[in-house]
């Protein structure tokens, strides 16, 4: 288990571990998204974000098998590689951070995602480009209709017997899968999913709140939130159709341009201005201080917005600012 209180360099502020689940893993606050590894950020770029994130007191890297497969040249994998590299250069820092990678998204030898032929060959394919002999925390990406989860559950226990995954989760799962996920561990005694993952933030509340938030605060499930910052909508860059040229993610923001959405970012340039904070910084620690939520994951591409990322993961608001926040968002 990491230490439950540590120092962010040139900060006096600590930060505290939070646990994933009953997994023994603790992370900070704040989940570094790899996503855009090999899309908007190459090697030598990575490798210093990476260690200004891990400098600065923060401590888990999320990836997947999958990224950055949507870019054209690539077929996936370009970011777990990236970060094995990173590994490889500067080996202490394995005992600093958490790794979290996923598995599934895309069919495996038999066609399938999560079956046990999918889940092995993936997890080999994994730690070869990660350059490790674990994974701190592998994740199911998405469900699997054709697989019965007990073989996915199956699976993930011969990874955890020969020590090549530390503990398991799931993502983007609907209330039902979970719980028959945790059905299934208990009655066939099989280990139980640690951590979910799913879409959450200022503006997409519904479908976390309905339901899968309560799910998991019973069963102390561990909670990392994905698309923390509305695929940057959040921050504030974007408010007119104008804008949307600004960045490769552009065309998904488009759907937030809707009174909902500028009501939002009115209530996070106010509490913004207030704090001194950006309001991207402002956005995450609303997240960060929500029910249920263990840590949001957000990406960089340059160290100034790693150095954001520090200052979001300390920053604490107050009772009124965060129900101005939620009552924006309703």
């Amino acid at each position: 288990m990491l230490a439950g209180r540590w120092r962010a360099r040139g900060d006096n502020a600590p930060m505290k571990a939070r646990p994933l689940g009953r997994s023994g893993l603790e992370i900070a606050p704040l989940v570094f998204g790899a996503n855009v590894f090999g899309w908007t950020v190459d090697q030598p770029t990575a490798f210093r974000l990476l260690d200004q994130f891990v400098d600065a007191g923060l401590n888990a890297i999320d990836t997947a098998d999958v990224y950055s497969r949507w870019v054209p040249g690539n077929t996936g994998g370009e970011s777990e590689t990236m970060i094995g590299n990173w590994l490889k250069g500067s080996p202490s820092r394995r005992s600093q951070v958490v790794l979290i990678t996923k598995v599934g998204a895309a069919p495996g030898p038999d066609g399938k995602g999560l079956s046990a032929a999918s889940i092995a060959a993936g997890v080999e394919a994994s730690l070869r480009r990660l350059q490790t002999d674990r994974i701190d925390l592998y994740l199911s990406h998405k469900p699997d209709s054709a697989t019965p989860i007990e073989e996915t559950l199956r699976a993930h226990e011969s990874l955890i017997r020969s020590g090549k995954v530390r503990a398991i989760g799931s993502s983007n799962s609907t209330v039902d899968g979970l719980k028959q996920a945790l059905d299934t561990s208990a009655t066939k005694k099989l280990p139980r999913y640690e951590v979910e993952q799913p879409e959450y933030n200022l503006y997409e509340r519904k479908p976390f709140e309905d339901g899968l938030r309560q799910l998991c605060l019973k069963e102390g499930i561990g909670v990392i939130v994905y698309y923390a910052l509305a695929s940057g909508f959040l921050s504030g860059k974007y408010r007119s159709k104008a804008d949307l040229g600004k960045s490769a993610r552009g065309s998904g923001i488009a759907k937030y341009l809707n009174p909902r959405g500028m009501r939002i970012l009115d209530a996070l340039d106010k509490v913004a201005a207030a704090r001194g904070a950006k309001p991207s910084e402002v956005a995450l620690a609303w997240l960060i201080a929500r029910e249920g939520v263990t840590a949001p994951i957000a990406s960089a591409t340059s160290i100034e917005q790693v150095d954001s990322l520090a200052r979001a993961a300390r920053l604490q608001l107050s009772s009124g600012d965060l129900s101005a926040l939620t009552s924006a968002s309703d």
